[in-house]
């Protein structure tokens, strides 16, 4: 099961002691209670452990999740918040199933940032109460709002008591950590602040009374009439422990060299701790990044670490109850402000900011997003004005250029079959060649569209695809009408190096049948640029044989010109009607 077992069961003993006061904070903010949190971390966090898809993955109640508890508990009480695990749990496994795990690579780093940051906020703003030794609000689930009433009830009856042992511990472990990074100061700061409170007789609330045990598992608490109003927030749920889980099992690969995990299965291990976790009234759980990363500092290898921290925080649940339950929520406080601020990653932070504007205002949109509103909502908002600035970032690489139409120009070299200079002008005079490049789609397809509708005193229009990297239905309904256009006011259109893959799409709004009908698609310029000048012969403009090169030498060149008309391209910019093109299309 594991190559170093001495070390799995250090690292799991070491992960124990730092989620100990987690789990029991994350309980209590949540709204269940730490036996509720303590619960989470011993079922969740072995069924996770067993059957997820990471090797080194901790999971147990997380600040995020209890964010999103929060408003479902003021809303459905307790029982709704084990019905939404449940339900959650059954969501997480339909996702294994679909192998949805995979699509979260598609989430940007900006989003993951900003999320981050968001929560920390929330995490630190859920603190306040506790923290200040008032009851927390009533009748109101925003964090902003309860934070801030928070402030004005210590501000009229102020007590310094909780305030003192909550930026004690936070201190202490800010600070001892920088010092001494692989001493669990957050166990050590707890058990001083108890220690101060029993010995001093502080008046700090402690956490009270526990059960010296994991509850009987138990159906009790569902209400088939409420399942309907819980489905949103099932969905909120399980969205975000397949967020946060996939983002942890990928951090935890990014500090290791010979692990990688499983995305649809760790969906599924997920989705079996959440369907279990409320049957011990446990809360939803979803793996912890900063427990994961301790893990592996800690030289964990394998799963048993997980399971090791487990079955200790089942020792702690059955032994040190009547300890555990002395412990001030002040404390416990102090140790959710110090991990909302480790979450914070400045360094990071200032990168996302300064790489690009789009990138900045994801990452302050989505942050802000997550701080006054839902977060599966933040991240939903957060990806779609990341796609919405990705496909204008896109659709402005798009370009159409007016080319030359003499391939060898500015190489030095002619190709077989060039005609001459003579000819060259009334072909530039009566002949005009776009060269369209990069993606030919509905973000940018009007600009295309503007350009073509502006183009007059010619007879035939070429168009260079063989750069079109991608066509949607937009793109091509564009073409299709530029095309009709230019033909009402007696210009032609030819194509020229349209690709295979394009055609579908094309063909499926009838541009290809518009232009297969008088032959106007070819598949290199050479060859369109002869047929253009065997129309403007047709129509007069040029007299048959004029030059070197006359009608029989266009017929002739045009496969010697086809082979050589990839050799060379340079863009000759909008007007400049000069350059070399590339790809011979």
């Amino acid at each position: 099961m594991t190559r170093n077992p001495r070390r799995d069961l250090l690292a799991g003993l070491t992960v124990a002691i730092v989620a100990l006061p987690l789990a029991l904070g994350f309980g209590v903010s949540s709204g269940l209670g730490a036996e509720a949190g303590l619960a989470t971390a011993v079922v969740a966090g072995a069924l996770a452990a067993v059957f997820g898809g990471s090797n080194l993955q901790v999971s147990g109640p997380t600040g995020a999740m209890t964010v999103v508890l929060v408003p479902i508990v003021a809303e459905h009480g307790p029982g709704g918040v084990l019905t939404v695990g449940l339900m959650a749990g059954v969501l997480l496994i339909g996702l294994a199933l679909l192998r949805a795990g995979r699509s979260m690579r598609y989430v940007p780093a900006p989003v993951v940032e900003g999320f981050t940051f968001g929560i920390a906020g929330v995490i630190a703003l859920q603190q306040i109460p506790n923290a200040l030794g008032v009851a927390a609000p009533e009748g109101d689930n925003k964090v902003l709002v309860v934070a801030w009433r928070a402030v004005q009830e210590f501000a009229a009856h102020p007590d310094m008591t909780a305030l003192s042992i909550t930026v004690g511990v936070a201190g202490l472990m800010l600070l001892g950590a920088r010092r001494f990074p692989t001493v669990p100061f957050s166990v050590v700061a707890v058990v001083l602040a108890t220690v101060a409170v029993q010995v001093f007789g502080l008046g700090a609330e402690p956490i009270g009374a526990l059960p010296t045990g994991l509850a009987a598992p138990s159906l009790g608490f569902v209400e088939v009439s409420a399942l309907g109003s819980l489905v949103a927030p099932a969905v909120a749920v399980a969205a975000l422990a397949a967020l946060e889980s996939l983002l942890s099992a990928t951090v935890a690969d990014g500090m290791t060299v010979d692990q990688k995990h499983d995305p649809d299965r760790e969906l599924f291990g997920q989705g079996v701790a959440n369907l279990a976790a409320p049957l011990f009234g446990g809360v939803p759980a979803t793996a912890a990044i900063a427990r994961t990363a301790v893990n592996v500092r800690t030289g964990a290898s394998s799963r048993l670490a997980a399971l090791t921290h487990a079955a200790v925080l089942a020792v702690i649940v059955f032994a040190a109850a009547p300890l555990v339950s002395r412990i001030p929520l002040a404390a416990l406080a102090g140790v959710l402000l110090a991990t909302a601020v480790r979450m914070v990653e400045v360094g990071a932070l200032r990168a996302m900011a300064r790489a690009t504007r789009s990138d900045a205002v994801v990452l302050v949109l989505t942050a802000v997003a997550t701080l006054v509103l839902d977060l599966v909502l933040a991240v939903v908002i957060g990806l779609v004005v990341a796609g919405a600035l990705a496909l204008r970032a896109v659709a402005g690489e798009a370009r159409m250029d007016r080319v030359g139409l003499r391939e060898g120009e500015g190489t030095g070299v002619e190709p077989p079959g060039a005609h001459s200079e003579e000819e060259h002008a009334l072909l530039a005079e009566h002949i005009v060649a776009y060269r369209i490049d990069g993606p030919l789609f509905f973000a940018g397809a009007h600009r295309f569209l503007l350009t073509l509708s502006e183009v007059a005193d010619v007879r035939v229009v070429i168009l260079r695809m063989s750069r079109v990297t991608t066509v949607d239905a937009s793109g091509a309904l564009m073409l299709k009408d530029a095309v009709h256009q230019l033909n009402r006011r007696g210009i032609a259109v030819l194509a020229s190096g349209i690709r295979p893959e394009q055609r579908r799409a094309l063909e499926s709004v009838g541009v290809l049948e518009l232009l297969r009908r008088e032959g106007r698609e070819y598949a290199t310029t050479p060859e369109a640029i002869a047929g253009a000048r065997e129309r403007l012969r047709e129509a007069g403009v040029l007299v048959p044989g004029q030059g070197p090169a006359g009608a029989g030498a266009c017929a002739g060149g045009a496969g010697a010109e086809g082979s050589g008309a990839d050799a060379s391209a340079v863009r000759t910019g909008s007007g400049a009607g000069s350059g070399a093109e590339g790809g011979g299309r």
